[in-house]
């Protein structure tokens, strides 16, 4: 390797300028075989960042285990296991470093066979942009959702698929069209913004670090150059401040420290702050460093590790979390709570069912938790979610889990360092589990949730009386069978216009019926609601609970929402009975077969 040094530019010049580089890290995911290894060894060949001694040492290599008859196998630059450079797969996470003058980088080439899922999240944990490698022969394929999902969940926000292998489809602009097209709707569905896709040949290397001259019909960019040039997301100067306590330090009687790495926001000396999950309040009075490493600091930024020292002498301990206080942006209040949601991605043999007793790793604290129930999981091949009570190996799905000590944590979207959970197993002490949080406890002010399992009580037959008016007699003088109707959809499906049409319908033949349109109950009842997931769903919750309530006085209700959870649209069919409920997807069905199926419900 030559370094690129620019005429008359000394050593010390050269290293300053690599130095002041901003940092980005990114994997490589994917199916088996896909060519992950030999995109990285490509990458770091064509940019000259390969040590003469170490390409000595893989052409050598590349004769014993290559696969490409003797010449120089790329992908043995990150398959250093014997075992991967035997079999020619990637098996453990290999981290590689290099640079360029506009950006450093470190790259986490992840093992693509579904066994290694493990270590794939543990991959992408670390990363700001993952690039999935697409085999331009089979295309989109199941691991290769499994894969973005994980990438999606853990907070990535660029994901690029590298097509790779495209000079033995014969750089068919039509088939990466298509593949693109399938890959940017994986994207769509898990919510990634902003997607790119390149054809590549890692074998050859065009368009990996230069311009191949086999794709005229691509105007993007090479990966290099895209990667040189994303966007690299870092902290706010308004994020708040965390601090898990990862050791007290005492050495003397007067010295008192509390040591870890900050993972969000930063602390100076004097700022007040909090000690969680007790809430003491207190001031910063060190942050204590040695004389050879340059005394004490002022001031600590994330991801520093520090040790600060406290002006009152509050009960904090390995597990605490540090937070700040005094109000602002930066002092934003964790939630301390015992129960929480979280996405979760199973990794070991053995079923994950509701009820199992683990141990649970948040922060820097270890505790005995139980996993309440499962509540759904992602189907990788469709990216929906389905009702069900256990995960299996590689699933990924959603758990509510209760720790036996109260925790103090973000959701994972809002700080990752407080965010992140491992489950592990009791029995084996191996980690089988590793998750996202996603909602704290139903109790907290700080949360919102559907409350789906408060069951409304039946007004006809109330705690304080019984209505003297019996639901046959309803239906009788209604002359009607009630029903619920959910016509859901994405806005602009046309799910409100359809719902007034049958309303129009219902009443020009004499029957009593009532729409219940989303926006319209955002408007009053639903006013302290956003447009997330979790309120999206107390949203339709509140309308189904009134849905049931007119329907046992006899009356047809159409609701009309977005709706987009298959769990809360499940839990709405519950809540009102599977005998008076009917839903169209708005987006799929016209307004017209939606009135002939109802009026033949009605009547049938």
């Amino acid at each position: 390797m030559s370094a690129p040094f620019s005429k008359g530019q000394s050593v010390s010049e050269y290293l300053e300028r690599y130095e002041s580089n901003d940092l980005l890290r990114f994997l490589t995911c994917g199916s088996v075989d896909d060519g992950k290894s030999t995109l990285i060894g490509r990458l770091l060949h064509d940019s000259g960042r390969i040590y003469e001694d170490h390409l000595r040492a893989i052409e050598a290599a590349s004769r014993v285990h290559g696969t490409r008859g003797g010449e120089i196998d790329l992908a043995l630059v990150v398959d250093g296991l014997k075992a991967e450079q035997e079999q020619g797969i990637t098996i453990d996470v290999a981290w590689r470093y290099f640079a360029t003058a506009k950006r450093s980088f470190i790259i986490a080439d992840c093992p693509g066979h579904e066994q290694y899922t493990r270590n794939m999240a543990t991959g992408a944990s670390h990363c700001q942009l993952a690039i999935t490698l697409i085999d331009a022969r089979h295309g989109v394929s199941r691991q290769t959702r499994r894969h973005a999902t994980i990438a999606s969940l853990l907070g990535i926000r660029h994901v690029v698929a590298a097509v790779n292998k495209m000079d033995l489809v014969g750089w068919s602009q039509e088939r990466f069209r298509e593949i693109e097209r399938d890959f940017l709707e994986v994207c769509r569905k898990i919510g990634v913004g902003d997607p790119a896709a390149i054809p590549v040949s890692a074998l050859t290397g065009e368009n990996v670090v230069t311009r191949g001259a086999n794709t005229p019909w691509y105007s993007g960019s090479p990966l290099l150059e895209l990667l040189e040039s994303i966007p690299v997301e870092g902290q706010s100067a308004e994020s708040p401040f965390r601090l898990p306590v990862q050791y007290v330090i005492r050495p003397t009687p007067d010295f008192r420290g509390f040591a870890g790495s900050i993972v969000s926001g930063s602390v100076k000396v004097g700022d007040r702050v909090r000690v969680l999950p007790r809430g003491v309040e207190t001031r910063v009075r060190r942050l204590a460093r040695s004389e050879e490493d340059g005394g004490d600091l002022v001031i600590a930024h994330a991801p520093s590790s520090v040790l600060v020292m406290l002006e009152d002498e509050v009960d904090c301990s390995r597990g605490d979390l540090i937070v700040g206080g005094g109000g602002g942006a930066k002092a934003a209040e964790a939630i301390v709570a015992h129960s929480f949601e979280a996405d979760l991605v199973w990794m070991v043999e053995a079923p994950l069912m509701s009820g199992a007793e683990v141990l649970l790793r948040q922060g820097t604290r270890t505790t005995n938790a139980r996993v309440v129930r499962v509540k759904h999981r992602v189907d990788v091949d469709t990216l929906e979610s389905h009702v069900a009570d256990t995960l299996a190996l590689n699933d990924i799905g959603r758990v509510e889990i209760e720790a036996e000590v109260p925790l103090a944590f973000d959701p994972y979207a809002s700080v990752q360092g407080t965010g992140a959970i491992i489950v592990i197993d009791r029995l084996t002490n191996a980690t089988a589990g590793a998750g996202m949080i996603r909602t704290g406890d139903a109790l907290d002010p700080h949360t919102k949730r559907a409350h789906w399992e408060t069951m409304p009580v039946a007004t006809l037959d109330a705690p304080h009386g019984r209505s003297l008016v019996s639901g046959k007699e309803r239906e009788a003088r209604w002359r009607q069978r009630p029903l619920s109707v959910l016509l859901f959809g994405k806005p602009g499906s046309g799910k409100t216009t359809a719902a007034f049409a049958l309303e129009r319908a219902l009443w020009d033949l004499g029957h009593a019926a009532i729409v219940l349109d989303g926006q319209m109950l955002r408007a009053g009842l639903s006013r302290d609601l956003s447009f997330t997931d979790e309120d999206r769903s107390e949203n339709l919750r509140r309308a189904a609970e009134i849905a049931k309530v007119l329907n046992e006085h006899g009356v047809v209700v159409i609701m009309s929402l977005v709706a987009p959870d298959p769990i809360a649209r499940e839990r709405t069919r519950q809540l009102v009975g599977e005998a008076r409920y009917l839903e169209f997807d708005c987006g799929k069905v016209a307004a017209a077969a939606v009135v002939a199926a109802v009026m033949a419900s009605l009547h049938g």
